[in-house]
């Protein structure tokens, strides 16, 4: 009879944390302490956030993985996004470990990114141990935050096993970690000793053939797609022959060439063991999700699932007058072929075809997940308009449901009633308030996901900068009703040229401009926020009339109100249902979807 064999030469662990808790420079240190680079070599801070969309925004967005070697023992880390929009990533990244550091900031305590991702992982039955992190702080409060670990715990139904989690204290900057606070600073050689003692080793049958499911996908210019995943059981040697199993297909497959991780780099190596993360080159048909396995006792694994997607977004061709002077790639076939491929690599992304031939309908975990995507595609030279955000609703039983969020919100006193006010005016319901007689009061608030479209830009506008807020999926309610859109109208081109200071002078009282001296307009672009409610053609390219008369003074010289550059979250909380954003590699413009005002007006009427 077959029993279970564990592989004590490696552990396999995944990092839990929300956005700014320290996870990355955490693992900068392990790298650092770990022998992983030889004293004196240059190596960049914060190496995990190898993309330059992570580096810039200082968040983790797509699941990376690395090792460390500690006393004969592999240590493979998980790096997981910190935000629920990446969801498709964490879940990609629980599939092949047995167990996880829950890294928890001193001061803001466990948020609600922090509370998705453990949900995620204490379904999936790991081994959870917490580092209290950031103890320095002057503004620590441990032993809160500590019970607060505790409730969230509580709340998401942990066992007996999982409640007596051990708990370590740790200056991740520092590179130190406390037994217990106020105690003797150690090196973190004794957090590494400790997660090789409490999370459990892979454990493996060795009478059953070769399985391995493909949690992620990576390419390669010279061996083509590379699939990364746990060997499940058994071994697998370069040159070997084996099956890829999808959803609707098998594909043979040769092993050319088999690596695993070393540091953040890839080592080649001849065969793998049961319990190791690796990666293998030899089709070009992987997805994620498939079982590899030998064809001569093929077994299907269970496939990764993930939570269904909120909110779609229309990509379609840059039809606007400037349309191919910025970007390289601007046929809809190049632009659908680059939307598929990103389905590939990410699970939470679907892409649907639409009764329109030029526009795909892209769906995914929230705006942020669709912002960045949009974000990576501009980088590679890609052009194209997008569409506002639609939330996806669903008939359960003949009646109509929306997703809904729990919103969590941190900010001073003195914001509590306008908070308040702006989410209730949104469909927004309170289930929560808890002052900590710090000044500031964490509120807990139940949104439809449509309220929060548009809100964060006002909320740090009504907050002075100075408000926290969070939201994760809570599930589906019937339709809570509308929700009244922007107040304000738009300011639109009436004719293509180039915008001049004396126009824009003359239309600065109107409202909010977007552009400057010098750029270029065409009609239907928007080019400013109107005061009032309705949309207003206007004339941005008017030039001073010049006469023979002359002042007995000089003329008043033009000071125009600077103008603060479009950010994409901003455009895709800013445009309504007949607006477009068109994204290039430069320039971000908004625009009308019908460019000409006559027939802007026709529409309306015929309305």
């Amino acid at each position: 009879m077959s029993g279970k064999t564990v592989n004590n030469d490696i552990r396999n662990i995944a990092i839990i944390a929300h956005v700014d808790h320290g996870k990355t420079t955490l693992v900068d240190q392990m790298f650092r302490q770990c022998g992983t680079f030889r004293p004196g070599q240059a190596f960049d801070e914060r190496l995990m956030d190898s993309m330059d969309l992570e580096k810039e925004r200082g968040i983790t967005i797509a699941a990376k993985n690395c090792s460390v070697t500690f006393e004969g023992t592999r240590i493979n880390i998980l790096d997981t996004p910190g935000h629920a929009d990446f969801g498709g990533e964490v879940e990609r990244a629980l599939s092949m470990v047995e167990g996880a550091i829950l890294l928890v900031d001193a001061s803001e305590g466990p948020l609600p990114q922090t509370r998705f991702v453990l949900s995620k992982a204490m379904a999936s039955g790991l081994t959870i141990v917490v580092v209290i992190n950031k103890v320095d702080r002057a503004d620590a409060r441990i032993s809160d935050v500590l019970n607060e670990v505790y409730d969230l715990f509580i709340d998401l139904d942990a066992t007996e096993e999982q409640l007596e989690f051990p708990v370590f204290y740790a200056i991740g900057r520092d590179g130190v970690v406390f037994e217990e606070v106020g105690g003797e600073p150690k090196k973190l050689d004794f957090l590494l000793r400790q997660l090789i003692e409490h999370i459990p080793a892979p454990s493996h049958d060795p009478d059953e053939p070769f399985q391995m499911l493909v949690s992620d996908i990576d390419y390669s210019d010279y061996l083509g797609r590379l699939a990364v995943g746990k060997v499940r059981h058994g071994v697998i040697r370069r040159n070997e022959q084996m099956v890829c199993i999808g959803l609707d297909k098998s594909i043979p497959l040769k092993v050319t060439k088999l690596q695993v991780y070393e540091g953040p780099t890839l080592k080649e190596v001849d065969q793998t063991v049961a319990g190791d993360i690796v990666i293998l080159a030899g089709a070009d048909g992987f997805r994620i999700g498939d079982t590899i396995c030998t064809a001569a006792n093929p077994k299907v694994l269970p496939r990764i699932t993930v939570d269904e997607p909120t909110v779609a977004i229309a990509f379609t061709v840059n039809t606007s007058p400037l349309a191919g002077r910025d970007g390289s790639h601007v046929q809809s076939a190049r632009i659908r072929e680059r939307l598929i491929k990103e389905t590939l690599k990410n699970v939470a992304i679907q892409v649907e075809e639409t009764d329109e031939k030029e526009t795909m309908l892209v769906k995914g975990r929230g705006e942020l997940q669709m912002a960045i995507l949009i974000e990576t595609l501009r980088r590679e030279d890609f052009e194209f308009a997008v569409g506002r955000p639609q939330v996806i609703e669903k008939l359960i039983d003949g009646v109509r449901h929306e997703p809904i969020e729990h919103v969590f919100v941190d900010v001073d006193e003195a914001f509590v009633g306008v908070v308040t006010e702006k989410l209730s005016q949104r469909k927004g319901r309170m289930v929560n308030l808890v002052n900590h007689g710090s000044g500031r009061v964490r509120m807990e608030f139940s949104i439809p996901s449509r309220g929060l479209i548009g809100f964060r830009s006002e909320f740090l506008t009504d907050t002075k900068g100075t408000g926290i807020l969070n939201a994760y999926l809570e599930g589906f309610e019937p339709y809570r009703g509308d929700i009244p859109s922007r107040h304000t109208g738009s300011l639109v081109a009436d004719r293509t040229g180039q915008a001049v200071a004396y126009a824009l002078f003359n239309l600065d009282p109107r409202g909010t401009l977007f552009i400057r001296p010098g750029d270029d307009v065409y009609e239907g672009m928007l080019i400013g926020e109107h005061n009032r409610d309705n949309d207003l053609d206007v004339n941005a390219c008017k030039e001073k009339k010049l006469t023979n008369m002359r002042a007995s003074g000089r003329d008043e010289g033009v000071v125009l109100t600077p103008v603060l550059p479009i950010t994409l979250e901003h455009a895709l909380e800013f445009i309504r249902e007949d607006e477009l954003i068109e994204v290039t590699p430069t320039k971000l413009r908004l625009r009308k979807k019908i460019l000409a005002a006559n027939q802007r007006t026709k529409k309306t009427k015929t309305k």
